[in-house]
């Protein structure tokens, strides 16, 4: 009885094998655009989040008196050399570059805060715009946006 089961059992067809290898292309062919789009957004996360250091960094200066009180732009070199911002490494992917750190930059935009009555009230609101270039000065990931409503649609990938 055992040498007929063993008789009967044949494998695989071909058209079975075929079957399989159509099923695994149709899934990787759903797979890999899926994977590229993640990749692209974790980059673009990646650029936001140095854009937000390099903004707190400004913060932080502002708020230490490190520089002149009326100063609007913060470049990443003076953050750097200032000591409010550590060395941010590379931009994010396979390709990656360092910043450009004379083109890379923070901008504070200042408004007087007023009352209900359009009195000045001797406040300020600071809005912090960010501008992040490649080293080679040529391209540029996020440009001149509010670092507070970045989203992932305002970097650009090369």
């Amino acid at each position: 009885m055992i040498k007929r089961l063993v008789k009967n059992e044949r494998g695989l067809t071909l058209i079975e094998l075929l079957a399989v290898i159509v099923i695994l292309g149709i899934i990787v062919a759903i797979a890999i655009p899926a994977i590229g789009a993640i990749i692209d957004n974790s980059k673009k996360d990646a650029h936001i989040a140095n854009a937000q250091q390099l903004a707190n960094a400004a913060r932080l200066a502002i708020s230490s008196g490190g520089f002149d009180e009326n100063k609007n732009t913060f470049t990443m070199k003076e953050l750097y050399d200032a000591g409010y911002l550590e060395k941010i490494p590379k931009s994010p992917g396979k390709k990656s570059k360092e910043y450009d750190e004379n083109k890379s930059l923070v901008v504070v935009e200042r408004t007087k805060l007023k009352d209900s009555n359009n009195k000045e009230t001797g406040g300020e609101n600071l809005k912090y715009k960010v501008t992040l270039v490649d080293s080679d000065g040529s391209f540029k990931y996020i440009d001149d946006k509010d670092v507070n409503e970045l989203e992932r649609s305002d970097v650009k990938l090369e």
